[in-house]
């Protein structure tokens, strides 16, 4: 199997980071914290969104840790599957949505005479 272009975790670089912005990385941290606490939403369904967003974001990190904890939260694969169906017709929707603003140009671009060659 071909390497990963994403490297594993590596202890010293998440220690350098905690170095580098301590107060910021305590308060990202205690964000996360929070955000995924039971609440109004659940903290399943939290999880089942950051891994529809993980997906959306394309950040493989983000899809693990967050697949992972969907299902210690008792997520079910049929639900996580759903979710990430879900994600991946509002990626899909962008293109279909900004489609016009494309389509605005080539019927400008249409209604102007243009000599062969110009645009």
């Amino acid at each position: 199997m071909p390497e990963s272009i994403y490297p594993v975790f590596q202890p010293h670089l998440a220690r350098m980071r905690r170095e580098l912005a301590p107060q910021t990385e305590a308060a990202f941290l205690e964000l996360s914290r929070q955000v995924f606490a039971e609440g109004t939403l659940s903290a399943k369904f939290k999880q089942i969104i950051a891994v529809a967003v993980a997906h959306v974001t394309q950040c493989p990190y983000c899809i693990r840790g967050h697949t992972k904890s969907a299902l210690r939260h008792g997520a079910t694969a049929e639900e996580l599957m759903e979710a990430i169906w879900v994600a991946a017709e509002m990626r899909a929707g962008g293109s279909y949505a900004h489609s016009q603003l494309a389509l605005a140009e080539i019927e400008a671009f249409s209604s102007v005479p243009h000599p062969v060659g110009e645009t």
